[in-house]
């Protein structure tokens, strides 16, 4: 028995005239009548009772019409979840990014946009650091992450920058720097550093790193925080200063203020890594929103 089988009994059910069923079907009448009497040997029952004025159904084909439309709703719906499914419209996708890349508009307008696009899309987020993001991709248990670069390339993983934005200067609103509208990196030569510790943000880290080289000093060093919400927390506390993403001014921390830096500035980058086999078509679907955002954005 196959599917055509009990779309032809329905038909033939529910207009009761074989044919006019067969023309609803695009049939000739004589093929439908032996496709229904072949349909009734292989039940080893009759379903329609044959009258001189017309057909009717019998108590088996009243069972079998109610059954035959639900097995063919079902398979209706089968056909149309695996095309979704195959669209990206249906499934799920993970993705994972730094604590940092959080405060940046593009990152929640990329995700809500790509919610509001496939609202069928179960869509998991997850935090963590840029090594242990790209160990989760490779391991399929991320779709996409939003990583800070330098990272070791890797032939499974595929990348993209989507931001590079200057970073600011935190320091409490009493520091004496904050009399100034924009502080070169020479005058950071004597302050206390809180900054991120390398094996887990060692983009960021570097990019500080590098920028004060090129100013001519070492930063010393007070205090290293794991997460951005606990490097403005000490910061706050009078701990030292800090070099952040430009973006953690929409963080709306209490007792921070923040100066850009005049002149050779230290940069913060965020990329997109998204495996290059093996993706879903859900993660397909992310990986071109995300990128078509990216490019809007810097426009």
């Amino acid at each position: 028995m196959e599917l055509r089988h009990l779309r032809y009994f329905v038909a033939v059910a529910e207009e009761l005239h074989f044919t006019r069923a067969a023309a609803r079907l695009g049939i000739g009448q004589p093929p439908l009548s032996l496709q229904i009497q072949q349909l009734e040997r292989e039940l080893a029952t009759p379903l329609f009772l044959r009258r001189p004025r017309g057909i009717a159904l019998t108590e088996a084909g009243v069972q079998f019409l109610a059954d035959a439309r639900a097995i063919l709703a079902s398979a209706e719906r089968a056909i149309d979840m695996a095309r979704r499914v195959g669209r990206g419209e249906h499934g799920a996708v993970t993705i994972g990014f730094t604590a940092s890349a959080v405060f940046h508009p593009y990152l929640p307008r990329a995700i809500r946009a790509y919610r509001d696009r496939y609202p069928d899309v179960r869509i998991q987020l997850n935090e963590s650091n840029t090594v242990s993001l790209l160990r989760d991709l490779r391991a399929g248990r991320v779709d996409v992450a939003f990583v800070r670069p330098p990272y070791p390339q890797d032939p499974e993983l595929l990348a993209e920058r989507v931001l590079d934005e200057p970073m600011l200067l935190a320091l409490p609103p009493d520091h004496a720097l904050c009399r100034r509208r924009a502080v070169p990196m020479q005058a950071l030569a004597d302050e206390g550093f809180v900054l991120y510790p390398r094996p887990i943000g060692a983009g960021l880290y570097d990019a500080i790193m590098e920028a004060c080289q090129r100013a001519g000093f070492a930063p010393r060093v007070v205090q290293e925080a794991p997460q951005i919400a606990s490097i403005i927390s000490l910061v706050a506390a009078g701990m030292g200063v800090a070099l952040v993403p430009a973006a953690l001014r929409h963080m709306g921390a209490e007792g921070i203020a923040y100066r850009p830096i005049r002149g050779d500035a230290p940069h913060a980058q965020l990329d997109m890594a998204y495996r290059r086999l093996d993706r879903s078509p859900a993660a397909n679907n992310a990986v071109t929103l995300m990128r078509d955002l990216a490019r809007q954005h810097d426009g």
